[in-house]
């Protein structure tokens, strides 16, 4: 995932499995190659909302005592409705979802076992938050030692490490991809139909029970089943009157569900109090996925004739490899701005819904933008995991590396990337899988070459 959510090998979508049908979908090549420039756009349009909202949403303003206190947009009356357009992270999870297929496919037949492409997929995943959650830290701990104020920085700290919740999520899909590409070749629709079923009756058990827990099991089932569509979509399976049935029964489930329902109006929680629909993942925003994958895919023909031409083409090929870069650290500029401002300067963002609240989030994205590209083309170099982290791991360290990343990386979306032992064992946790993704250094085992599981062929 070069930022990507997975280098895509290309981005090219495969031929469909021996004996299967399906509509070929049509490409968007590169000179000489073959990448999927609608995928790229995609990714593209999900990376500047989620940087707009996370300057937009929040409502900074410093107390008396001299704390800043960080409340959300969402929480003014009819707040809620931004969040049904902010919401993109299901786009992401349908982009991966193809890339990761492509890339299984280009492994297979090359030939590598699951491990080997887990191990890859991990160190491209992980090794990017190392020095992020290091100069985070560590900027933390100089900050206060110099006099700063410890609960604003903390603020900071800790949206630095909320944009994290989908790199562990991600590692999900990535350890699950092998199974379910085989599940698709041979189950087909069934295999987002039955992870939809999943979803619902998690859902049914959580709001029955009243233990809002058993919501988290949807983590699993609503983000794998979208990370599926994208399966298909590599497979050349989603056709048009699919993607008008997405666009059309997803939008009609949303809104029955809740307004019927026991759902949040919110589709995101961006430093909002209340509850939202991704916290954990409702059946709302598996529809309001299914929408957005509907519409992406009745768009599909003008996005890539855009895409297409010279500019666009170049743009992308130049902007893409650098969009995770820009997602992991993005909240440095807006933390640093917003305190400048808000803190330092003392000007609270403006009353939420107003014309000067949409002034000063203009005016922010268009001081944001020079800060965070050349970041960004900085930070790009820390997309290449080291060398050393190379070879097959075997099937059992490439799992417990998994455990140990996801694990990791959750706890540093929970405790943050400032002060304590929380941020401190979340980093060494994702360290520690991706010394085990290395291969184990065994006398006399160079060259060994563990069996491909059946089911890879």
């Amino acid at each position: 995932m070069t930022v990507t959510v997975e280098p895509t090998d290309g981005g090219r979508p495969p031929a469909p499995a021996p004996g299967r049908a399906a509509v070929p979908v049509r490409t968007s090549p590169r000179p000489g190659g073959g990448r999927d420039r609608f995928l790229d756009a995609l990714r593209l349009f999900v990376m500047v909302l989620v940087v707009a909202q996370h300057w937009w949403l929040p409502v900074l303003t410093v107390q008396s005592e001299g704390e800043l206190a960080a409340g959300s947009v969402l929480s003014t009356p009819g707040g809620f409705a931004l969040t049904w357009v902010s919401q993109v992270m299901p786009l992401i999870f349908f982009v991966g979802g193809a890339a990761n297929l492509i890339s299984w496919r280009s492994a297979s037949a090359r030939g590598e076992s699951a491990s080997v492409w887990w191990a890859k997929r991990l160190r491209r995943l992980a090794w990017p938050v190392v020095p992020l959650a290091v100069v985070w830290i560590l900027a933390c701990h100089l900050l206060v030692l110099a006099g700063a104020p410890e609960q604003p920085v903390l603020v900071g700290a800790g949206a630095a490490g909320m944009v994290l919740w989908f790199l562990a999520t991600y590692v999900l899909v990535v350890v699950a991809t092998p199974l379910l590409a085989a599940a698709q070749d041979r189950f087909g629709w069934w295999v987002p139909a039955g992870l939809l079923t999943g979803a619902v009756l998690v859902d049914l058990a959580r709001y029955a029970s009243g233990v809002d827990a058993f919501g988290f099991l949807n983590v699993a089932f609503v983000w794998l089943a979208v990370h599926q569509l994208g399966f298909r979509y590599a497979t050349g399976a989603i056709r048009r009157s699919h993607a008008a049935w997405f666009a059309g029964a997803g939008a009609v489930a949303a809104v029955v569900l809740v307004a019927a329902g026991p759902y949040s109006l919110n589709m995101t929680g961006v430093f909002a109090a209340e509850n939202s629909n991704v916290a954990p993942p409702t059946l709302v925003l598996a529809a309001v996925g299914a929408v957005q994958v509907g519409v992406a895919m009745l768009l599909r023909d003008r996005i890539a004739a855009w895409t297409d031409r010279s500019g666009p083409a170049r743009m992308l090929d130049r902007v893409s490899p650098q969009l995770m870069t820009v997602y992991l650290w993005h909240m440095l500029p807006i933390s640093v701005v917003a305190g400048v401002l808000v803190y330092g300067l003392g000007v609270d963002t403006p009353e939420p819904m107003t014309g000067l609240w949409l002034l000063w989030g203009v005016l922010g994205v268009a001081v944001l933008l020079p800060l965070i590209l050349p970041l960004a083309h900085w930070a790009v170099r820390f997309e290449e995991p080291p060398k050393v982290l190379g070879g097959d791991p075997g099937t059992v360290r490439a799992l417990v590396a998994a455990a140990l990343i996801g694990g990791g990386l959750l706890a540093l979306t929970v405790a943050g990337l400032g002060f304590g032992l929380a941020p401190v064992l979340g980093l060494v946790a994702v360290v520690s899988g991706l010394l085990l993704t290395a291969a184990p250094r065994v006398p006399g085992a160079a060259g060994a070459r563990p069996r491909p599981w059946a089911w890879q062929r």
